[in-house]
Formats: structure tokens, sequence, C-alpha cells
């Protein structure tokens, strides 16, 4: 039988939990994906340049157009 994407995460999640438990877990999520930079002033350059109104125009854009990406299936 065929998994989906959230499927196969949550099988992922629940064997790194099992595994490592939940706190060796999180450092061994965080550990590749670290992030950079400095979201809050990265954030404020495009974000101050738009008024509240645009912001959620552009999020009910982005719903619409959700073609539900993770509900893919992985052979």
């Amino acid at each position: 039988m065929m998994k989906t994407q959230n499927e196969i995460i949550k099988q992922g999640y629940d064997a790194l939990i099992n595994s490592l438990g939940v706190t060796d877990t999180i450092r061994f999520i965080q550990y590749f994906s670290p992030g950079k930079g400095d979201y809050t002033k990265e954030r404020h350059q495009w974000l101050d340049e738009k008024t509240l109104a645009e912001v959620l125009v552009e999020m009910k854009q982005l719903q619409s157009d959700d073609t539900n990406q993770y509900d893919e299936i992985i052979e």
C-alpha cells in the first residue's frame, strides 16, 4: 500500500522519537535545520512596505492556490 507524504513524515518522527526520545529527536532535527540570518530583520524588509490589507489579500490568494501539495503519494 502506498503511503502519503504525511504518513511517511509521521512514521519518521515516530521512529525518531521511539529511538531517541523527544528531546534528542528535537536536537537531531535542529542539527539539520539550524536556520540562519535574522528572521525579524528580514521580515521587516518586506513587511514594512505592505499594508495589512495587502498581506491579507496575499494570504487568501495562497490559500486558494493550495493544491494539497503534501497529499502526494510516495512510492
